[in-house]
């Protein structure tokens, strides 16, 4: 108990120890949070202001919009102040908040991207009951049973992890406070009750892939069925783009988990990191959304009503 108590910070691992370098992660990552929270917050709105959109689709695509600014938010900005100030610190405090909420969004986050797969079956495969299952109340039932088990997760997960004692020092290897890496500051039988919880976690997820991943063998077997060619191209590029996010989120995200940290290189486990943590809240605006011409459409109204008031907008 003594080692753990005199953790009072942590030390992340920054991507350069050369201030050059430093900068131009600090670029690198405004970039791209910027564009993350540009284009989703263009969603959002989007979405809220034009009635045409108040559908279960867009009602959990508004939702998973959210949970995408909260998982970037919750590491992206520590780690460009870390690079700008040269410094690697993070107090203890702070490491608990960013594993809390992290694990909080991108639980939820996966539970949505299940409910959302579903939401489709029912709409191409059961389109004569899609009114009546997919309803108001219901829709939000589904999405309140995502955040909830966002938070039983995380709650889970961050208790079990800052119970253990470190005895292995401070120095965290990767740009943000990431699970696995704490565990390999634990003591060596202080982590097992953990571990069983992250195995049991990646079970979950891996279930919630197989069912996404059935579910669209449904709709895809369902759209060759369809004579038009241009309504099977419609429903093929916005499945498959879906698939490839979903895809790349649970096996990085289940490697990194998984992988063993003592033999892993740090610059592999940084690009993983990066791959499940920071590339799908930027993707997602783009695939869920920006091939959309409903959104495109609302947005491109919303915008041109508050720039150019003036001017008659189509």
């Amino acid at each position: 108990m003594s080692n753990r108590t005199t953790v009072t910070e942590f030390l992340l691992l920054g991507f350069s120890d050369v201030r050059e370098l430093q900068i131009l992660h600090f670029v690198v990552f405004l970039v791209l949070y910027l564009a993350s929270l540009v284009g989703n917050l263009l969603i959002i709105t989007a979405i809220a202001l034009d009635h045409h959109l108040h559908t279960p689709m867009y009602f959990f695509l508004m939702n998973l919009s959210i949970l995408d600014l909260g998982s970037i938010s919750v590491i992206i900005p520590k780690s460009m102040v870390n690079s700008l100030m040269n410094t690697r610190s993070i107090s203890y405090s702070g490491c608990v908040a960013q594993v809390f909420f992290f694990l909080f969004f991108t639980s939820a986050n996966v539970a949505l991207l299940t409910i959302m797969a579903y939401d489709r079956y029912v709409a191409i495969c059961q389109p004569l009951h899609y009114e009546m299952v997919m309803n108001r109340e219901a829709c939000v039932q589904m999405a309140t049973i995502a955040w909830i088990s966002g938070i039983l997760n995380s709650a889970l997960h961050t208790g079990k992890t800052f119970t253990i004692s470190f005895c292995g020092g401070n120095t965290v290897d990767q740009f943000f406070c990431e699970v696995p890496q704490l565990l390999k500051l634990a003591c060596s039988d202080s982590y097992l009750s953990e571990t069983g919880v992250i195995i049991f976690s990646l079970c979950l997820v891996f279930s919630c892939f197989v069912y996404i991943t059935m579910s669209y063998v449904q709709i895809f077997t369902t759209v060759l069925r369809i004579p038009c060619e241009q309504g099977r191209h419609k429903a093929f590029s916005t499945c498959l783009p879906h698939l490839t996010v979903v895809s790349l989120f649970v096996f990085t995200g289940s490697f990194a988990f998984l992988k063993p940290t003592s033999s892993s290189a740090s610059g592999l486990n940084l690009i993983v990191a990066v791959l499940y943590s920071v590339l799908p809240p930027i993707m997602n605006p783009i695939i869920y959304s920006m091939r959309n011409k409903e959104i495109n459409g609302s947005v491109s109204k919303w915008m041109c009503w508050r720039l150019f008031k003036r001017i008659k907008c189509p």
